[in-house]
């Protein structure tokens, strides 16, 4: 297993505010929360970046997301609504190179969710 921050959280070898776990996903309270409601999702098998999924990794890909549906509805915010989404390298906002699928909630979410301040010459 790649040795990121993530694998050492499926191997129990650092501490998570664990909410959900199965064979193929694990999800966790994100320790610096963005919204009321922050946690992430993520396969036990080491995909760096979006960019890594390969035709196999299907299954689990969407797993991640039936997890997050399943603890919306669970945790009560799945009709007020939520955001999921998935950032890839740099550019993106990604800094643990171990796809998650970010689940925030609790407060409305603006679009888009940065904007950059136009310099004109």
């Amino acid at each position: 297993m790649s040795d990121t921050l993530f694998s050492k959280i499926i191997n129990r070898e650092i501490p998570a505010d664990i909410l959900y776990e199965d064979d193929q996903a694990l999800a966790f309270s994100d320790i610096n929360p963005q919204a009321p409601v922050h946690f992430l999702v993520i396969p036990k098998k080491p995909i760096a970046t979006i960019n890594d999924i390969e035709p196999e990794d299907r299954e689990v890909i969407g797993h991640l997301y039936l997890v997050a549906a399943k603890l919306a509805k669970e945790m009560g915010f799945a009709e007020e609504g939520y955001r999921a989404v998935m950032n890839c390298n740099p550019y993106g906002g990604q800094t643990v190179y171990h796809i998650h699928l970010h689940v925030l909630a609790g407060k409305p979410m603006g679009w888009p969710p940065y904007q950059e301040t136009l310099k004109t010459p």
